[in-house]
């Protein structure tokens, strides 16, 4: 049987960090430990699956928000944030089943509303296949789909040669690029979780493609072919934000006339997704780029979140 540890136990030495958290726990599942917090009571919990690249505190402003009125769980994957070190890439089921675990250690009972953010979107849907007795409601941020590329425009030679050029000018001041956006983004974090945050960023800026290389974002990568073979998605209340605005990081090497079209077809595809299930919705949200749109429109996510919860007691889903 898995056991459970506290952060009073020795780290590892592999880990990436060699301090304790900002906050939360560390739990041991399967011989590593992962980084969960917790916070409020009652059901459906909340958790909180990120993008690539990104932790479990970058949603702490949703997270406090939530648990006046429900559970809400943050956590951090193998290899990312306060977690320790696991091989990248990993499987989507490697990831859920992971997650899966951690939920048990930690004695957060099913049900759950799953919000998955871009690859964690990927991973919010695999873990519904997985274990569909588990989720009752789905909040997808702008999801990695299997079908993405079928809907995003075709980069012209020009916008090819413009996004390199972009690129080379961006290099020698990536650092501070990035530190800077950190900040903007993260003002209203307290201090003693902004800068260890801001830290770990900085020092994992290729995170994102190791943890989803470019070779599984096509429509014959592992992960849309694990969803794709997985089964299907119950049909459970869902809604699919959309980020309407432009990201910082992305109009830094990307024309602002392709990435309209790159809009164009998340339109499309996230309608799609919407409409897959009968209790599904699309909301398009002003002012928010793709990164940080639950910093952006905070509000747009709480209130999502709301939503989903009111669905779910109509439902008749209850703990």
């Amino acid at each position: 049987m898995t056991q459970t540890k506290r952060q009073n136990a020795p780290l590892h030495t592999h880990m990436i960090q060699h301090i304790a958290p900002p906050i939360g726990d560390l739990y041991t599942v399967e011989g590593r430990r992962l980084l969960l917090s917790r916070s409020g009571t009652g059901g459906p919990a909340v958790v909180f699956l990120p993008g690539a690249g990104m932790v479990g505190l970058d949603f702490l402003n949703i997270h406090h928000q939530i648990s006046p009125f429900t559970m809400s769980v943050i956590y951090d994957r193998g290899r990312t944030g306060w977690s320790d070190q696991v091989p990248l890439p990993r499987t989507t089921t490697e990831v859920v089943d992971e997650l899966h675990t951690l939920l048990q250690v930690a004695n957060i009972s099913a049900p759950y509303l799953l919000v998955g953010h871009s690859l964690g979107g990927f991973y919010a849907r695999r873990y519904t296949q997985r274990f569909p007795n588990e989720v009752v409601g789905l909040l997808l941020l702008e999801p990695g789909h299997e079908d993405f590329n079928a809907f995003m425009p075709k980069q012209t030679v020009l916008d090819q040669l413009r996004g390199f050029l972009a690129t080379l000018c961006l290099l020698p001041r990536i650092k501070p690029f990035y530190r800077n956006l950190y900040r903007q983004m993260f003002a209203a974090w307290p201090e003693q979780v902004r800068e260890p945050l801001i830290d770990w960023h900085m020092r994992s800026l290729t995170k994102t493609f190791q943890e989803w290389p470019a070779t599984d974002r096509t429509d014959t990568g592992k992960l849309s072919t694990e969803l794709r073979n997985g089964g299907p998605i119950p049909d459970i209340p869902m809604i699919v934000l959309h980020a309407l605005g432009l990201d910082p990081s992305m109009e830094a090497t990307m024309s602002r006339s392709f990435l309209l079209k790159i809009n164009d077809g998340k339109l499309a595809l996230y309608t799609a997704l919407a409409a897959s299930v009968s209790h599904g919705e699309y909301r398009g949200l002003k002012h928010a780029g793709h990164s940080f749109m639950h910093i952006d429109r905070s509000d747009a996510v709480i209130q999502a979140i709301r939503d989903l919860l009111d669905s779910i007691s109509r439902e008749s889903y209850k703990r």
